[in-house]
C-alpha cells in the first residue's frame, strides 16, 4: 500500500529522537541506521517508504561493462523506483572506500521524484551529487567507483543497512540526527503515539524556557500531565 499523504506530513513533524524513543516502548531497540548521516547540513526531514537495494563485496567476473547497463544493475533498479520512496542501499560489504552512487545516477533518482537515498556506505562525485538536490545519508565521500570493492546484487529485498533490518516498503524517516527504520505493520501505532509524543515534548520544552525546574516535569508526573491536558484542551 502507497504511504498515506496524511501520514507523511504528520511524521514529517516528528524528529527522529522521538522515533527512537517510541520505538523503544515498543521493544524496538535496532531501528537506527548506523554510519548514515546527512551529506549536507540543511537537508530536509524525509519520510518515505523504504525501496531496497544490496551490495556486497566484489567478485571481478561480475563485475564487467555489461553487468553495469544489464536490467539487474543499479540502472535497472533507479528505473524502477516509485515517486516519493527513499533508496535504502545496504552497502558497506566490509568496504568504505567504494562510491556506490555519482552524481549522474542521484540526477536521475531526482529526476523520477524519488525523495532521497539513505545508505551504508559512501558516495562519489560530491559537488554533482549537490548539485541534483538528491538529499542524501551516507556514509561519507569517496573518489573509487562501486565496482573497485562493491557488487550490486538486487533490490526489493530484505537487507542489512548499518546493522538494522529493513525490509522494502518499511517506512524511513531521516533528519539531522540520522535515519531510522519504522516496521510497516507498527506505522499507524507509531504515528500516533510519536505525534502526541513531539507535542508533549514541544510544550515541555516551553516550560523549560519559562524556567520550570526539571524534577516532575522530565518525565512528566501526574501534575505535570494534568498541565498538559488543561493546555491541550485550551
Amino acid at each position: 500500500m502507497a504511504l498515506p499523504e496524511t501520514t507523511r506530513q504528520r511524521l514529517a513533524g516528528v524528529s527522529t529522537a522521538t522515533l527512537t524513543t517510541v520505538l523503544l516502548k515498543k521493544g524496538l531497540r535496532n531501528v537506527w541506521i548506523r554510519g548514515s548521516t546527512p551529506l549536507h547540513p540543511g537537508q530536509p526531514r524525509l519520510v518515505g517508504e523504504a525501496f531496497t537495494l544490496r551490495f556486497v563485496p566484489a567478485r571481478e567476473d561480475l563485475a564487467t561493462p555489461e553487468s553495469w547497463s544489464s536490467p539487474r544493475s543499479t540502472r535497472g533498479a533507479i528505473e524502477a523506483m516509485p515517486e516519493g520512496c527513499i533508496a535504502v542501499a545496504a552497502a558497506s560489504g566490509g568496504v568504505t572506500d567504494a562510491g556506490i552512487f555519482g552524481d549522474i545516477l542521484c540526477q536521475r533518482m531526482s529526476v523520477r521524484g524519488v525523495a532521497g537515498l539513505v545508505t551504508d556506505g559512501v558516495v562519489r562525485d560530491l559537488a554533482g551529487v549537490l548539485e541534483t538536490g538528491l538529499p542524501v545519508w551516507s556514509g561519507g565521500i569517496a573518489a573509487p567507483p562501486s565496482v573497485a570493492g562493491l557488487t550490486f546484487v538486487g533490490w526489493q529485498e530484505p537487507i542489512g543497512c548499518g546493522g538494522v533490518a529493513i525490509f522494502p516498503d518499511d517506512v524511513i524517516v531521516a533528519d539531522a540526527d540520522g535515519a531510522v527504520v519504522i516496521p510497516r505493520a507498527l506505522l499507524e501505532t507509531v504515528e500516533s503515539e510519536s505525534v502526541e509524543q513531539e507535542a508533549l515534548e514541544t510544550w515541555l520544552m516551553d516550560e523549560v524556557r519559562g524556567g520550570a525546574a526539571l524534577p516532575g516535569l522530565y518525565p512528566p508526573n501526574a501534575e505535570t500531565r494534568a498541565r498538559y491536558q488543561a493546555f491541550r484542551d485550551a
